[in-house]
């Protein structure tokens, strides 16, 4: 196998969901490309055993964890805060970690799971390694979201799907909230030498939906028959990790490689920026 252009010499970037899937795939390819790579999981066990494997399979020493459940915001904060006292710059993020989940549940905060998870925990993050990001630029950020996000809409009367739940609504809009997230911080870095884009990988068989249980469950690992590898899923994520071809360009939706449109709902200004203000009251920003 022909060994990968080192790319990420010298550089710092970081994956969260790093553990399997698509992060680890990432995580991987960012040491292989010469990166000193944070790997972070909610699991210390499963995640040491990531950081051993990713060592031994590229032969780069600088792959090192970070536990935290980006769901819970006092994780997320501690976790920002050992990034910044243990690396002096960040020059990618990968925002990744992210969950369907059937049922209504409730995180330690008290926040309806999906959003708390996938959008809250992307724009915390972010926001609190702004500064580290900065330190060597030019820096990225790449947050994966989904086609799902196609027909959804932010319901700001019930964020929390308190009055009615449905888990795939509560997804489509999470990954809604991420493209809107991208979008607004594209335009609030502009200029900055930071750039957002967000990625769809494409339906990816990976252990995502099997936390949840009965004729979910079965009917996720039906899907995954027909569904990408997660190298294959991976490669978009990637290459807008990595790529020279995308230096300089934010604010973008990529699908196999390519800037496409997202939603109509996506571009909505005012509701971006209305998310922002929500969730920064959320997180306490």
């Amino acid at each position: 196998m022909a060994t990968p252009p080192q790319l990420m010499h010298g550089k710092v970037a970081m994956v969260t969901g790093a553990t399997s899937g698509l992060g680890l795939v990432t995580a991987r390819a960012l040491a292989q490309q010469g990166a000193r790579v944070i790997v972070v999981g909610r699991n210390a066990d499963r995640g040491a055993a990531t950081v051993r494997h990713i060592q031994q399979e590229t032969g780069n020493p600088a792959v090192e964890l970070l536990v935290a459940d980006l769901s819970v915001q006092a994780q997320v904060r501690r976790l920002a805060s050992e990034v910044q006292t243990r690396f002096p710059r960040l020059e990618v993020l990968v925002n990744n970690a992210g969950a369907l989940f059937t049922r209504r549940l409730l995180s330690l905060d008290g926040l309806e799971m999906t959003f708390a998870l996938n959008h809250l925990g992307y724009f915390l993050l972010t926001n609190l390694l702004l500064d580290t990001l900065r330190a060597n630029l030019p820096a990225r950020i790449v947050n994966v979201s989904s086609e799902a996000h196609r027909g959804a809409q932010i319901n700001f009367a019930d964020l929390q799907g308190a009055q009615r739940y449905s888990g795939w609504r509560a997804y489509a809009q999470s990954k809604l909230a991420n493209l809107l997230f991208t979008y607004e911080l594209a335009r609030r870095l502009e200029g900055s030498g930071i750039t957002a884009n967000a990625v769809h990988p494409g339906f990816v068989a990976t252990n995502f939906g099997r936390n949840n249980r009965g004729v979910q469950a079965l009917l996720w690992r039906v899907l995954h028959v027909a569904a990408l590898s997660p190298e294959q899923g991976a490669q978009t994520i990637i290459y807008l990790a990595t790529s020279p071809e995308v230096e300089g360009l934010t604010g973008r939706y990529f699908v196999k490689n390519q800037a496409v449109p997202s939603s109509k709902e996506s571009y909505d200004s005012t509701a971006a920026q209305r998310l922002w203000q929500v969730s920064a009251e959320l997180t306490g920003l």
